[in-house]
């Protein structure tokens, strides 16, 4: 089993607020995160797909097509938009960076399949310091 990564960026802006707790409640446990006019941040996300590396072209899958899903079916869902307001995947959910994970792994998974190959994690990184990795349900 081989594991290949694809590495695309994104920038967008999002809100931690709970809309059940007060205004204080919300700063209290997301602080700068629930500033009520938003905040944003540039993103990384490494999609990594495994499989068996094909005999005849010696990929496991073109890096083009991955590229291409992953652009698809996320970034351009995702890049310059709020996710909280603009983003149907994400509608009615905490615009959380573990949410955001789950939801880009439900928009690749099937077409990524298609591409012959099996989504094995997907990692974002909301700052350098910061990054969630899912890896599906198990």
């Amino acid at each position: 089993m081989i594991y290949v990564t694809r590495r695309e960026r994104f920038s967008a802006a999002h809100k931690l607020y709970q809309p059940k707790w007060s205004k204080e409640q919300n700063e209290a446990v997301f602080g700068k995160c629930a500033n009520e006019n938003w905040h944003g941040h540039n993103f990384e996300l490494f999609v990594t797909v495994k499989g068996e590396v094909d005999e005849e072209t010696g990929f496991v899958a073109d890096l083009k097509d991955l590229s291409k899903v992953i652009k698809t079916y996320a970034i351009e869902l995702l890049d310059h938009r709020n996710i909280n307001l603009d983003v149907p995947f994400m509608a009615g959910k905490m615009a959380s960076t573990e949410n955001l994970a789950k939801g880009i792994w439900q928009q690749i998974e099937e077409p990524l399949a298609a591409l012959g190959c099996q989504l094995h994690s997907v990692r974002l990184a909301e700052t350098e310091n910061n990054s969630v990795e899912y890896l599906g349900e198990s």
